[in-house]
């Protein structure tokens, strides 16, 4: 009960920065939109690859190459967007952490003096993801190993962006140092990790249900509203999810690499998360 009553104040504390400072909210939203128009120009481009060459047999080998080509460059596109803006976040989240402004544009611009390492970073964690996506597709039992196999590695990666951020590293040395903090202060501590995801789940309920109440009236003018409102409450969700996941993971990095609360979290019991050990400072 602990563990779960801390994890709910950091998502407080979390939230009372976010409150504070609005314009971190911006980055997930700017890499959302972002993310949808990069899916539009590729899903664009296999629609009209199909259209060119659909009636035509002799080019299938050389079309099933290109767009194999295509959806290697889309994995890269697509991880190199969400790095790019994690980061965004994490430079943005550290300056107010530190007391500082946050802008959007100096969040991007920091992130931006950091694509020499955010794009191998970006490269390694498309080629997981690619591997994963591949063992997920391998049956039943490919996709129990594939989802241990992803939860593993989000662990494990979990304060590699800041290390990058924070630390200017590459891919490697930051992945070895993310592994080192883990070892030194989660453990058990997983368990408030997994506060936020419960926290996530209990924030969409409100959508599953206005989703559910609109189709049940069998009204389609009612249901088309209700679904609509229910996106919509989904998406603010996902920015807001995603804006407190940067302010918290850039907190718990800053307390394991220099063992103290930064000011916007003093007032919550940081430490129940990196409770020392006997023989040690970390758990």
């Amino acid at each position: 009960m602990t563990r779960i009553r801390n994890s709910w104040e950091l998502f407080k504390v979390s939230w009372g920065v976010l409150r504070s400072d609005k314009t971190l909210a911006a980055i997930p939203a700017i890499s959302a939109v972002v993310s949808l128009v990069a899916l539009a120009g590729f899903g664009g481009l296999f629609y009209a690859l199909g259209i060119d060459t659909g009636s035509e047999k002799e080019g299938t080998e050389a079309i099933d190459a290109i767009g194999y080509v295509i959806a290697a460059v889309a994995y890269v596109v697509f991880a190199f967007i969400t790095v790019y803006f994690q980061s965004a976040l994490v430079a943005g989240a550290n300056e107010r952490l530190e007391g500082g402004d946050a802008t959007v544009g100096k969040s991007l611009g920091a992130a931006g003096g950091k694509l020499h390492r955010i794009l191998p970073w970006a490269l390694v964690t498309a080629t997981v993801s690619f591997i994963i996506s591949q063992i997920e597709r391998q049956g039943w039992i490919g996709q129990i190993v594939g989802n241990l196999l992803g939860m593993a590695w989000n662990v494990l990666t979990f304060l590699t962006i800041p290390i990058i951020m924070l630390e200017d590293v590459g891919p490697i040395a930051a992945l070895k140092r993310s592994g080192t903090l883990f070892k030194k202060t989660w453990g058990e501590n997983l368990v408030a990790q997994a506060g936020f995801g419960l926290f996530g789940f209990l924030l969409f309920l409100p959508a599953i249900a206005v989703g559910a109440l609109g189709i049940a009236t069998g009204n389609d003018v009612v249901a088309g509203v209700a679904i609509g409102i229910a996106v919509a409450w989904v998406a603010v969700v996902m920015v807001v999810l995603s804006a407190l996941s940067g302010i918290y993971r850039t907190a718990l990095y800053r307390y394991a690499v220099d063992g103290s609360v930064p000011p916007a979290f003093a007032g919550a019991d940081l430490s129940g998360a990196f409770a020392p050990r006997r023989g040690g400072r970390f758990n």
